[in-house]
């Protein structure tokens, strides 16, 4: 179970280093193409949720990423799982909310950085990653293989 904690913080110790390096090489809307056309990295402030939602709410944030933190942790020891895909899942839960919510605390913001420039899309960082390869994981987990997994333990 450790070991999904240390992943955790290593995707942490990744998604804020690339925030250092943006904030400390770039200016604010600054830009730099990585793969013409197709990416490149572009500073901005995010001060709200997913596409600025709910922007100046930060208190609001707070409150949901503890709660949210908490009740993983929870549920992660309550009901131990030997499926990696729930640990991985977790891991990158885990580091996407708590990465982004560094920001906020110290910044009033989260720092983002990566732009699709063949498609408007918003732009994201490597927290927001890790959140959605995590849920998309968990939801694999809990459509296809949960309850296979309760149908063998109970024969």
């Amino acid at each position: 179970m450790i070991v999904y904690y240390l992943i955790a913080i290593l995707l942490i110790a990744i998604d804020q280093l690339s925030k250092w390096f943006i904030v400390q090489n770039f200016e604010l809307y600054g830009e730099q193409e990585l793969i013409s056309g197709i990416l490149s990295l572009f500073y901005i402030q995010n001060r709200g949720a997913a596409w600025g939602i709910f922007e100046g709410r930060i208190f609001f944030f707070f409150l949901v990423t503890i709660f949210v933190v908490g009740y993983m942790i929870y549920s992660f020891h309550k009901y131990k799982t030997d499926s990696k895909l729930v640990g991985w899942s977790f891991s990158l839960i885990l580091a996407g909310a708590l990465g982004n919510f560094i920001d906020r605390m110290l910044n009033g913001f989260v720092v983002d950085m990566i732009r699709i420039d063949f498609m408007n899309f918003p732009i994201f960082n490597i927290a927001d990653i890790c959140l959605t390869v995590g849920v998309f994981l968990m939801i694999i987990y809990i459509l296809f293989i949960e309850g296979k997994e309760k149908g063998l333990s109970e024969k």
